[in-house]
């Protein structure tokens, strides 16, 4: 027990990055105890290797089990004459909260070294296999060779899935500014600019192809698709909505990375945004209203 428990954040940090979901990562986490519950490991040398193999092949089978459903939704819909579309609708994951002023010792690991909620986003786009060789190998430096008998490739094949991944990664998600101050900077100013309808100050803070994804899906409404905004004025022309959210804006850290919780005067979670900031101005802007997920994320760090 005491073994399986010294390896429990990593394996908490593994299922995260592979599946997005806070809950199935911890329900993967179990599934990966009560595996090594039944198993005699007694001969076993490398047992983080062995644990991080098994909580691979959970995680694996539950992109699979999610993409057929998304498929088959999307043949539903197909054959209902609805729109086709992207049949791997992404998803604004389950973000990692914690105060900007308040750290969380518990949820350290998780944030160390973190995977903004841009590339999370991203990775939700990958195949199954895509992303467990990429986050296996880049994000957990696993050998191709340890990965391929669970994505049931070669090692070579293996290879060129997460270096796919790896190219859609970049291409998509460019990695925010290290220093929390200088995005924090940028978060404040896009929130006073909201504020007093500065478009010129605005403008200034986000970047000309700044992307902005809302996920505010309707209970019942599992599959529908975030809405996107592309371009700064396009982004810019609705800072109207944002306007009225600053007063309720708390600081929070996100991912790691600079970002705010929005509680309402009745004390309710109205939102939470992720900003991702590069070179001083804003990238990508991450926005989770959906009120079943809100409330499925635990707030009382922001209730106060």
């Amino acid at each position: 027990m005491d073994s399986f428990e010294a390896h429990r954040p990593h394996l908490r940090a593994v299922a995260y990055r592979m599946l997005g979901s806070i809950a199935e990562a911890e329900d993967a986490v179990q599934d990966t105890w009560l595996r090594y519950d039944r198993t005699d490991t007694s001969e076993v040398e490398n047992l983080g290797g062995w644990l991080t193999t098994v909580i691979g092949r959970i995680c694996l089978n539950q992109l699979r089990s999610r993409a057929q459903r998304r498929e088959e939704s999307f043949e539903s819909r197909v054959a209902a004459g609805g729109g086709g579309g992207d049949i791997e609708p992404s998803r604004i994951p389950d973000p990692l909260l914690r105060r900007a002023d308040a750290p969380d010792p518990e949820q350290e690991v998780l944030l160390a070294d973190s995977v903004g909620l841009a590339l999370m986003v991203v990775m939700e786009s990958l195949s199954p296999a895509e992303r467990v060789s990429f986050v296996l190998h880049d994000m957990f430096a696993v050998p191709f060779e340890e990965i391929a008998p669970l994505v049931e490739k070669t090692a070579a094949a293996t290879r060129q899935l997460a270096s796919r991944a790896r190219r859609k990664v970049q291409g998509r998600a460019p990695a925010p500014d290290r220093d929390l101050a200088r995005q924090r900077v940028a978060v404040d100013a896009f929130f006073a600019a909201t504020r007093t309808g500065d478009l010129d100050a605005l403008l200034a803070v986000l970047d000309p192809d700044v992307v902005l994804r809302a996920d505010g899906a309707a209970a019942g409404r599992e599959q529908r698709r975030p809405v996107v905004l592309n371009g700064a004025r396009t982004v810019a022309g609705q800072a109207v909505m944002f306007r009225g959210l600053s007063p309720y804006a708390r600081p929070a850290l996100i991912n790691g990375a600079a970002g705010v919780v929005v509680i309402g005067a009745n004390g309710r979670p109205m939102s939470i945004m992720a900003f991702t900031v590069v070179g001083g101005v804003i990238v990508a802007i991450d926005v989770l209203t959906d009120p079943d997920r809100l409330a499925a994320l635990d707030l009382t760090a922001f209730a106060d």
